[in-house]
């Protein structure tokens, strides 16, 4: 390979499989404030798939697992296919990323040459005091690829004896999870219903929440219950179990539902007065039910979560360096088996993340 290209993969548009293409493409540039880093391991999440198929366009009703790849190839690029907006294709996915800096902009320390970091993927535009966000590998290149570049002010050095692979796994959904339960104010004590916890934002939860000393049920596959288990969820029930007959009416105080669908009725009856519902996601649909009677006079509040608040990703960082957390790894794969990694990944037999790792040179 050219000094000054590396291999990316390139998604060309809203569409299925054959718009991921492995390419050779230029080593970005940094300017100032910025720094490349090598990519050592990417993560695989819903989000690049989300994107690639235009999900995110307010014209798509169904849920992620039925909108097909050979759906989204025979209709025209969606308009507002990406975070309800233009994607700006051809775009290098990867919203996950765990490198090592190798160069840096001009005003930017050369002391942060050669550390070993993670990025913080979502980014805000305007500083913290407003919910103006761009995303790693949705609004601007990501880490599917041999390099990248990004602000200096989202690389985070990490001290820590996981491996890279373990470390991919972690931005996008311990961010989002760690996120949630800020927003959430989640309290010791309090009692936490996960869906989809066998996920990588539901697995990152149910740790996260019992390393805040809260209750954990965690709903999730039942020939994945025991992985769960392991991540300290203390009750565990499968999708198709009758939650409100299990745990009744009333019974719980937080709800991390990145589901959504057919079952987002019986969340709200769930909860108790005054509990929160949090949600960052809608795999099983974005369309839903509400009886507004169960949101106003139970004085349920519901949060929508996307933009990070300022302590997310430091937090994150610090529960890894204090080991108080664990990486859920599921599986590796090479940069270019990019299309066997999301195939698999759609198959949801797994528990934790996939994991995508570039090539050397």
């Amino acid at each position: 390979m050219p000094q000054n290209s590396m291999k990316a993969i390139v998604t060309t548009g809203n569409g299925g499989y054959d718009k991921l293409v492995c390419k050779d493409v230029p080593i970005p540039e940094v300017n100032q404030g910025e720094v490349l880093i090598k990519v050592l391991a990417a993560g695989v999440n819903n989000t690049e798939i989300n994107t690639r198929l235009g999900w995110y366009s307010s014209a798509v009703t169904e849920s992620t697992n039925t909108t097909s790849d050979l759906e989204a190839a025979s209709t025209t690029q969606n308009s507002d296919g990406g975070w309800n907006k233009h994607t700006p294709f051809p775009l290098i996915q990867g919203t996950d990323c765990c490198g090592r800096v190798v160069s840096v902009g001009k005003d930017i320390d050369s002391k942060l040459i050669g550390k070993r970091v993670l990025i913080r993927p979502c980014i805000s535009t305007n500083g913290f005091d407003t919910l103006d966000n761009i995303w790693m590998g949705s609004d601007f290149d990501g880490a599917f690829a041999q390099y990248i570049k990004i602000q200096a002010s989202e690389v985070f050095p990490i001290t820590s004896d996981w491996s890279d692979a373990e470390l991919g796994t972690i931005p996008c959904a311990y961010g989002t999870s760690e996120n949630m339960l800020h927003r959430a104010d989640l309290k010791a004590g309090e009692t936490v219903l996960i869906t989809g916890a066998s996920g990588g934002v539901g697995s990152a939860s149910v740790q996260l929440a019992k390393r805040r000393k809260a209750k954990v049920i965690a709903i999730a596959g039942e020939s994945k219950h025991s992985k769960v288990s392991q991540l300290g969820a203390d009750l565990l029930f499968g999708r198709s179990d009758d939650l409100l007959a299990e745990l009744g009416e009333q019974s719980v105080d937080v709800i991390i539902d990145n589901v959504a669908g057919a079952g987002f009725p019986t969340m709200l009856k769930l909860l108790k007065r005054g509990g929160r519902l949090v949600s960052s996601g809608a795999i099983a649909g974005p369309i839903v039910d509400l009886d507004m009677r169960d949101m106003y006079l139970k004085d349920i509040t519901l949060i929508g979560t996307t933009a990070w608040a300022e302590p997310v990703f430091n937090n994150i960082v610090k529960y890894i360096e204090q080991q108080e957390i664990q990486p859920v790894l599921a599986k590796t794969f090479p940069l270019s088996s990019i299309v066997e990694a999301q195939e698999e990944f759609l198959k949801k037999m797994h528990v934790g993340k996939f994991v995508l790792i570039p090539p050397e040179n």
